[in-house]
């Protein structure tokens, strides 16, 4: 493990520290984050035919959920940092008759990464997607929150596979 990057945001002392992010350049960056929500096959007809809720169209206040979660991932990650984020986008698919995946993908031209973002976003997408459905089944889950891709920045692209 002598040959493992440091942890960035503990400093020498090993306290929990901010990076500082001052000297890096501006740059283009993006990273796309997914969640799964698993759920019956009847719950997961009704959100794809717009049924599953009273509350309104549950994938549409989920995207917005989404949204509202990225802009806000600093509020609830303690060393995040705020950013003027360019894009958002959540979009939904029907992976299977019983499984919904949440894809979050943010854009940014910063000095700093937005992976917390889109993970922020595909999670509390998916959250809400249990909160309007819970009613109908109980038994849904929020699985397999990850980063799929990360690009810019200095440590350059990223995806998962490869």
């Amino acid at each position: 493990m002598a040959d493992d990057p440091p942890l960035t945001h503990f400093d020498a002392a090993g306290e929990a520290s901010m990076v500082d992010v001052g000297d890096k350049p501006v740059t283009a960056r993006e990273a796309t984050a997914e969640a799964t929500v698993r759920a019956a096959a009847e719950t997961v007809r009704r959100i794809r035919e717009g049924s599953a809720s009273k509350k309104g169209d549950v994938l549409a206040v989920a995207r917005l959920a989404g949204i509202m979660a990225a802009k806000r991932a600093a509020d609830l990650i303690p060393l995040c940092h705020v950013l003027p984020l360019d894009s958002v986008k959540v979009e939904f698919d029907f992976a299977s008759e019983t499984e919904l995946r949440v894809l979050a993908t943010v854009r940014v031209s910063g000095k700093t990464g937005v992976e917390m973002e889109a993970l922020t976003a595909a999670a509390v997408a998916s959250l809400t997607v249990y909160d309007m459905c819970k009613a109908i089944d109980r038994g849904m889950e929020v699985a397999t929150v990850r980063l799929l891709a990360k690009s810019g920045g200095r440590s350059g692209d990223w995806s998962r596979g490869g």
